[in-house]
């Protein structure tokens, strides 16, 4: 699949930095450290050991966007440290988990500190050569949508004050760039397309609303620490829409629902099943994951936009 021209640009909001001798970029980062959930984690256990390796346990039934920008979009051969867990929010105590042993952002910054913060010989990163990524926030969403106890937009203040103390503790260990990504629209999705256009509707509003936060809580971050690298915020709501837009045109001969047998994976990439079409066709492997092709095209648009510095300010 091909990434459509002028995809890139229109996926990244802004990226902004301070005036450093030298800017990181995705072709001089060394280290990269991984926050997230299930569109995140490779299934790597730092507490197993710091050089433990990839496992690839993955929800996209094969290389996710962090393998394959590690992986295929890598120029500097980039040591990545996926903490991303399965499930995972922001916070548990704020918005509750599938189950109690998933791993929040809170905890995957408290594992980074134990074991990574200190720069210990096995990864000697530095400030001026690591990027830290944070990819939060479908869970929070979509666990939190349909609450009626409290308001959505006032609920998403909690949760950014509640994210952005975990960026400062990582900051205050010596991180100073940032990629965030922002919530793509899982409101189409299988998941919500199955519960009705009333669903998708209020789905949508709250996403756009955590997003517009997220946001806006880093360009505050960015205001308030003049010794910030890179830091970009990766909208990914265009690439995905471009896609299920346009699904034919990108291969996908499915991208509104998915084959049962898939749904917990396959045991290869070209899976074909009676009554189906190849694995890979297919945009959505469950209810609420994409395929590894989608992580291919996401990771491509995220290598390119982190390889110029050109951007300065919001273009859409």
């Amino acid at each position: 699949m091909r990434l459509p021209s002028g995809l890139v640009s229109a996926t990244l909001l802004f990226t902004a930095s301070a005036a450093v001798a030298q800017q990181l970029t995705w072709g001089t980062t060394k280290y990269f450290f991984v926050f997230g959930d299930s569109y995140t984690t490779d299934g790597y256990n730092v507490s197993a050991g710091i050089n433990s390796p990839d496992p690839g346990y993955t929800s996209s039934n094969g290389p996710n966007w962090v393998e394959f920008l590690t992986n295929t979009y890598n120029v500097t051969n980039t040591k990545t440290y996926d903490l991303a867990y399965g499930g995972a929010t922001i916070d548990s105590a704020l918005v509750q988990p599938y189950l109690p042993t998933v791993l929040s952002i809170v905890d995957q910054v408290s594992q980074f500190n134990e074991y990574l913060a200190s720069k210990p010989a096995e990864a000697p990163w530095t400030s001026a050569d690591s990027l830290f990524a944070v990819w939060i926030g479908i869970n929070d969403v979509g666990n939190s949508w349909s609450w009626t106890n409290v308001s959505q937009p006032a609920f998403y203040t909690v949760l950014m004050n509640r994210l952005f103390g975990q960026v400062e503790s990582l900051y205050d260990a010596g991180a100073r760039s940032f990629l965030f990504l922002t919530v793509p629209p899982t409101n189409r999705a299988p998941l919500f397309l199955e519960q009705g256009v009333n669903t998708t509707i209020a789905v949508q509003s709250a996403i756009a609303d955590y997003n517009a936060q997220l946001t806006s809580y880093v360009r505050q971050f960015q205001a308030s620490h003049a010794d910030l690298g890179q830091v970009t915020v990766f909208d990914t709501q265009p690439v995905f829409n471009t896609l299920l837009d346009a699904a034919e045109t990108f291969g996908f001969v499915n991208s509104t629902g998915y084959c049962a047998a898939y749904a917990n994976g396959t045991p290869g990439r070209t899976t074909q099943v009676e009554g189906c079409a190849p694995v890979s066709t297919y945009f959505w492997l469950n209810t609420l994951h994409p395929v590894f092709t989608v992580h291919d095209i996401l990771a491509k648009a995220i290598s390119s936009a982190l390889s110029t510095n050109t951007y300065t300010g919001i273009a859409y």
